[in-house]
């Protein structure tokens, strides 16, 4: 059946449902680290994808995990998938009048996992240097990739879904070459910025590195295996 949220859910409830930790850990991964605990019992997913950051921490989970838009206003009701709901920094396509109601999420298939991870100077409550959100799905035998999604924070004026490079893993082995060639991919389409958290030339570099690790951690959590949340901070 997937998962419906709606959009003023509190990121405390998102990472507090067992359902969505199991099936949908990526997006727990980013609610865990949004603000600190306070703004956590007010802030939502919905909010963090409104405010449309190119460094918001929801937005690439939301991405990696097909998520969609449900946009309601004078016109009816329309959707969106999350990867075209941003259209520069702080700016998105809801118009005047519309107002984002849920999000809606595709059922998680068997032998699937997903994690999210940023690099950040300080250990919390900081902005994204660069982050990134990966789900993947996994054969029977949990040897080879059958699909996976990648996205992207901070390292471009919206947050970026790294389509070639996760479809270009469908049918590869599970491997730290696969891996590393899909990391070389999604860094390829990194256009970030210089500014006081770091340079062009550092956030490309991290882009590759957290690529590959954020897929190792969510074929892990395919395989059944536990990752630490903890590793977002």
């Amino acid at each position: 059946m997937g998962l419906r949220l709606g959009a003023a859910v509190p990121c405390y409830q998102v990472y507090g449902h067992c359902g969505i930790v199991s099936d949908y850990a990526a997006l727990a991964d980013s609610c865990r680290i949004i603000g600190g605990v306070q703004i956590q019992s007010r802030a939502s997913v919905g909010g963090n994808l409104c405010n449309s950051g190119p460094a918001a921490d929801s937005i690439p989970s939301l991405i990696a995990l097909g998520a969609v838009a449900v946009i309601a206003g004078p016109k009816g009701r329309r959707e969106v998938a999350v990867e075209d709901f941003c259209t520069g920094p702080g700016k998105n396509v809801l118009a005047p009048g519309e107002l984002l109601v849920e999000l809606k999420f595709p059922a998680r298939p068997a032998n699937s996992g997903s994690h999210y991870r940023r690099f950040i100077p300080r250990n919390e409550m900081d902005i994204a240097v660069v982050g990134v959100g990966a789900s993947v799905v996994l054969n029977g035998a949990k040897d080879k990739f059958v699909s996976a999604r990648i996205a992207l924070g901070a390292v471009a004026p919206t947050p970026l879904f790294a389509k070639a490079a996760g479809d270009a893993l469908a049918g590869q082995p599970v491997s730290d070459e696969s891996i590393a060639k899909a990391a070389a991919a999604a860094k390829a389409i990194a256009k970030p910025i210089t500014d006081m958290r770091g340079t062009a030339e550092f956030r490309t570099h991290i882009t590759g590195v957290l690529v590959e690790r954020v897929l190792k951690a969510a074929v892990a959590r395919a395989k059944g295996e536990h990752v630490d949340c903890r590793i977002g901070h």
